[in-house]
């Protein structure tokens, strides 16, 4: 088999950030294939490709991997241009990269996590919790969800207030004032979306329709552009294409590179040369878990090391972003296991 547009996305649908990648590759009308992941670890289709990375989405172009969600919605621009949906101007491009940071690094996707209900039927599974307190690398319970609840319900409606208040309270469709959904509004919109998704997540008396009728507005116009999209994909046969992990590694291990290497930035701090045996990782969540490789490229907004899929003999060059991401030189211990 092949892959659409050689993409495939291993994530799982209760993930808020691989909605992100979805929502992008419906609403640009790309067709690709999906390899469907448990909720929790271990995920051996990955590590079958020598990932050890265990946040979910991963994305393949070709025998490309790409880890963390910002990266992967910029590759996707720069891969398929014709009706990319970034922003081009420059006060569009500066809110555009705000909201990505205000979402994910200023806290706001945090506090949407910790306003789950803890009647949630997943908070009930003891592995589910244990799983998710190595992923924080701290306690993790239905105690501590309930506990810090009610201050991440004040955040989230201050982040409800914020756009209803500054962005859309001018009447736009859009965040951008674009004709329809951009790159911005995926930015944006995915945390409040999930949890107005979310039975129990928002208590009505302090956030609801009532309160903030322009962001509500704006989720039901987004929902309403997906189903459009999912639907015009449904009736030209270009919906996506499922795949095991077997199929998929396969198609990966048999592709092309989608990118090719070789390249370290002038003045690159830290030093290391193309062929260095180092170690990647996430230095919030998922951080005990260490990508380690051959270097392939490094530059001052990536990364790019190489593993092996040992069953298929293939070398896979799996990239990260800088941002939020440790480079470090593989310790002995390390490079001599591989």
């Amino acid at each position: 088999m092949e892959a659409p547009n050689g993409l495939i996305v291993y994530h799982y649908p209760f993930s808020p950030y691989a909605r992100r990648v979805i929502w992008y590759l419906q609403l640009r009308g790309l067709s690709y294939a999906e390899c469907m992941q448990p909720h929790i670890m271990p995920r051996p289709d990955l590590s079958a490709l020598g990932i050890s990375y265990r946040r979910i989405p991963v994305m393949a172009m070709g025998r490309d991997v790409y880890c963390d969600t910002r990266l992967m919605l910029r590759k996707l621009e720069e891969r398929f241009p014709q009706g990319a949906l970034g922003a081009t101007g420059g006060e569009q491009r500066a809110i555009q990269r705000l909201l990505d940071r205000w979402i994910t690094d200023g806290g706001v996707f945090m506090r949407a996590a910790s306003s789950m209900p803890p009647s949630l039927p997943i908070l009930q599974d003891p592995k589910f919790l244990n799983d998710r307190r190595d992923f924080v690398g701290r306690a993790w319970s239905k105690e501590a969800i309930e506990q810090g609840r009610p201050e991440s319900i004040v955040a989230m409606r201050d982040a409800f207030d914020l756009l209803e208040s500054t962005l859309l309270a001018d009447g736009r469709e859009w965040i951008l004032k674009t004709e329809a959904p951009s790159l911005g509004d995926i930015e944006a919109i995915w945390p409040f979306d999930w949890l107005v998704d979310m039975d129990g997540a928002l208590p009505g008396e302090v956030i609801s329709e009532k309160q903030f009728p322009k962001v509500f507005g704006w989720i039901q116009r987004f929902r309403g552009r997906l189903r459009r999209a999912q639907a015009q994909a449904q009736g030209s046969g270009s919906k996506a294409v499922k795949v095991d992990g077997e199929a998929a590694a396969k198609v990966i291990c048999g592709a092309s590179f989608a990118e090719s290497g070789g390249k370290i930035d002038a003045a690159e701090p830290l030093g290391l040369a193309l062929g260095t045996e180092v170690e990647v990782w996430p230095i919030d969540s998922g951080s005990s878990h260490h990508d380690k490789g051959r270097l392939v490229s490094l530059t001052w907004d990536e990364v790019v090391l190489a593993t092996r899929a040992d069953k298929w003999e293939a070398e896979i060059h799996v990239h990260f972003p800088r941002w939020g991401f440790r480079v470090a030189r593989a310790s002995a211990s390390a490079s001599a296991k591989m």
